[in-house]
């Protein structure tokens, strides 16, 4: 039986768009638009800061030493700011209130910097959850079999009796190496509350 739900975060219960966050800073033009886009969120320093690898200042840093003075201030934007506000994914605040209800114990596995616990707070029904991992606070990112062995240890799971919820399927794949049956999210709350129900006793 399903006891546990671990959540993903970007695409599940927030919505994460670089393309959007880029447009909100207004570039100047296409070719600003693409250079910053390419040096934040497409960069290799952005999946290492997931990594916990280097931090949103060093990331900072970095980019200024890549891109025109004139566009620094955005990339300040895009790096820090790009969670402000929280875009929740449409029925999913109802969906984890459910569950919650219903009495699935409910975490967060997520990959995501270290400034993950500043907004996680702002994540409509973040109150839900009992116990996050992180990956840059964990210094290692899914699908490493690692970052899910911690979240079954530190919170005392066992891998049969939880459901791994996320929009990538190179992670429901890393959860299966761990024993962790999956759902690959597709935006649409309601029919991931028709699976959960036929699964369990939502």
């Amino acid at each position: 039986m399903i006891r546990n739900l671990i959540f993903d975060m970007g695409r599940v219960l927030m919505e994460y768009d670089p393309v959007f966050y880029v447009n909100r800073v207004k570039p100047e033009s296409p070719e600003d638009r693409e250079l910053l886009l390419r040096e934040t969120f497409h960069h290799v320093q952005w999946h290492q800061m997931d990594a916990g690898e280097l931090n949103e200042r060093a990331m900072y840093e970095s980019v200024c030493q890549r891109i025109p003075e004139r566009l620094h201030e955005k990339a300040y934007e895009l790096i820090y700011n790009w969670n402000v506000p929280v875009f929740p994914v449409k029925g999913m605040e109802d969906l984890l209130r459910d569950c919650h209800q219903a009495g699935y114990h409910l975490y967060l596995l997520s990959n995501a910097s270290e400034r993950q616990p500043v907004y996680w707070p702002r994540v409509p029904g973040n109150q839900y959850f009992e116990g996050t991992v992180v990956s840059a606070l964990e210094k290692t990112v899914k699908p490493d079999l690692k970052i899910f062995q911690i979240l079954l240890d530190r919170y005392d799971l066992k891998a049969e009796e939880c459901l791994f919820i996320d929009d990538l399927q190179r992670n429901i794949d890393g959860a299966a190496r761990a024993g962790i049956a999956g759902y690959l999210f597709d935006g649409d709350a309601e029919k991931l509350r028709q699976f959960i129900r036929k699964e369990g006793r939502l």
